[in-house]
């Protein structure tokens, strides 16, 4: 890194003055960590701040306060989902390869970073109404997304005596647990656990119904 790069780094911008991205997505990281570690209400501005090496003036050029700052980290853990889960899922014209892309993709995600995806569950309260509203309805068109896969799974026969809301937000569930066990210097590494879970995962789903399916008198 150059002295230039240096100190563009320690005041967030590009060489034209702007606001520089990586350092915005540098400060979300850090800042879902400690809200992740310490609670949204326990941390400060100034916790943050020196996490990422700045004076809490310089973080107050990125953020409006607290509050917007929790908006902006949940806003970019849903991008995240969008981007690396639901986009690359839609490509998958099988519902059984879709289920299976949904949850490697986000069991994938909690193993790389868990904070800001944790928090999007456990700190919502701290949101200002308005903004509680729209994470609230990107969590929910996740889910229905889940649902209508699910669904569809269920047309075609391989799914049968499942509620797809009630599967959803137990996929869910069952993914976002992970990042309470799962540890980088464990004995499975992240290629282990993410196939691990999707195997139980997708075979929670199908294996279970197609036993009810030969014994209906269950």
């Amino acid at each position: 890194m150059t002295a230039l790069d240096s100190a563009l780094h320690a005041t967030g911008r590009t060489a034209t003055g702007e606001a520089d991205p990586d350092r915005r997505a540098e400060i979300y990281r850090n800042a879902a960590r400690i809200f992740h570690r310490k609670g949204y209400h326990a941390t400060s501005i100034n916790d943050i701040a020196a996490a990422v090496g700045l004076t809490k003036a310089g973080l107050y050029y990125y953020i409006k306060g607290k509050q917007d700052l929790l908006f902006a980290i949940m806003s970019f853990a849903m991008d995240q989902l969008d981007a690396q889960v639901i986009e690359p899922a839609r490509r998958e014209q099988e519902p059984q390869a879709r289920l299976e892309a949904i949850v490697s993709r986000h069991a994938r995600l909690i193993t790389q970073d868990s904070s800001a995806l944790t928090i999007l569950v456990n700190e919502l309260e701290g949101l200002l109404p308005d903004d509680r509203a729209d994470i609230i309805g990107r969590q929910r068109d996740y889910v229905e997304f889940i649902a209508d896969t699910l669904a569809a799974l269920r047309d075609e026969g391989k799914v049968l005596g499942l509620d797809p809301t009630i599967g959803a937000f137990s996929l869910v569930g069952m993914i976002l647990w992970i990042s309470r066990w799962y540890r980088a210097d464990g004995r499975l590494d992240a290629d282990e656990v993410v196939a691990e879970v999707t195997r139980m995962a997708v075979a929670a789903v199908l294996n279970r119904n197609a036993e009810q399916a030969e014994d209906p008198d269950e």
